[in-house]
């Protein structure tokens, strides 16, 4: 278990000719999720930057296109903390948009105080997991519409630390900021595990990564890590570009096309935590999760 992968290993090598394909990437306006676009774009792919803080994702737009040519490039609003801003994204996603190839679920946030998005939700189990959890499932009848297509989920190797309290899943009676993160990365694999299953003879595959040790903007909100342990490890750690390796493998690699389920890390498949593969849990927290998005009553 690498829970700092300090390790430059992992590149997407493979020259791919993404012309015609119609790609989500959530989070797309920094960091990892700015890179993945980056690439796509050079690439020839259509691409949707879901987007949070819509000024900065089209100035990262504009530097894109600039830079790649590819026209074929835009941005839409999309609050993962809202269900009610989820909801209106795939409306107006599909409006324009009869096709989607390829969703890369990259938007997340970590630690910091307690904060509850729109619904109430605790925000790091409420955008890192739950948010995608209903745009995901909002989006695969366009995604089975477009099989052969995939879903990428961004998670960490510090799923391998998380715990699904299944007795306080909204940190209500307890919080910690870590305790919180580690629990949302930890859904991550669990809803992949279990979509996968889901989708099985669709041809739709889903996946499950991570990127490694980068330096992004994620941490923001961790004050101790801001002021003492990123200071320290910053050096050791991959860059953007670097860290994005491994969402392109698992989007774009030929030889993952009827891959599903898995986890990854530096562009290869590892073995997952063990709590990952608990069905029971998997299952808990997708009827779980079902109810607090409402899913359960459409």
């Amino acid at each position: 278990m690498e829970l700092f992968d300090f390790t430059k290993e992992g590149k997407f090598t493979k020259e791919t000719n993404e012309t015609g394909k119609v790609v989500i990437v959530t989070g797309a306006n920094t960091g990892i999720g700015k890179e993945t676009v980056r690439e796509l774009a050079r690439r020839g792919a259509t691409v949707c930057m879901a987007c949070r803080d819509m000024k900065k994702c089209e100035e990262a737009r504009q530097e894109i296109v600039d830079e790649t040519k590819n026209n074929n490039i835009f941005t839409k609003s999309l609050d993962l903390s809202s269900l009610d801003s989820i909801r209106q994204f795939v409306k107006d996603f599909k409006a324009e948009q009869s096709k989607l190839h390829i969703l890369i679920n990259n938007a997340g946030i970590m630690r910091g105080p307690r904060k509850l998005t729109q619904e109430g939700f605790e925000m790091q189990i409420g955008v890192n997991h739950m948010g995608h959890f209903l745009l995901t499932n909002l989006l695969l009848d366009t995604l089975k519409a477009s099989a052969p297509s995939r879903i990428v989920n961004v998670s960490s190797s510090v799923h391998y630390l998380g715990k699904i309290n299944t007795k306080d899943l909204n940190s209500e009676k307890c919080y910690s900021e870590g305790g919180a993160y580690n629990q949302s990365k930890l859904a991550n694999v669990l809803f992949t595990r279990e979509l996968a299953k889901r989708l099985e003879g669709t041809g739709v595959t889903v996946n499950a990564l991570h990127p490694g040790a980068v330096k992004t903007e994620l941490g923001r909100n961790w004050t101790a890590g801001k002021n003492f342990v990123l200071p320290l490890i910053s050096p050791l750690m991959k860059t953007a570009a670097s860290g994005a390796q491994t969402t392109l493998y698992a989007a774009l690699d030929p030889d993952l096309e009827k891959i599903s389920g898995l986890y990854f890390s530096d562009c290869r498949p590892k073995e997952m935590a063990k709590a990952a593969k608990d069905e029971k849990t998997a299952e808990w927290l997708w009827a779980e999760s079902e109810k607090w998005t409402g899913l359960a009553q459409s």
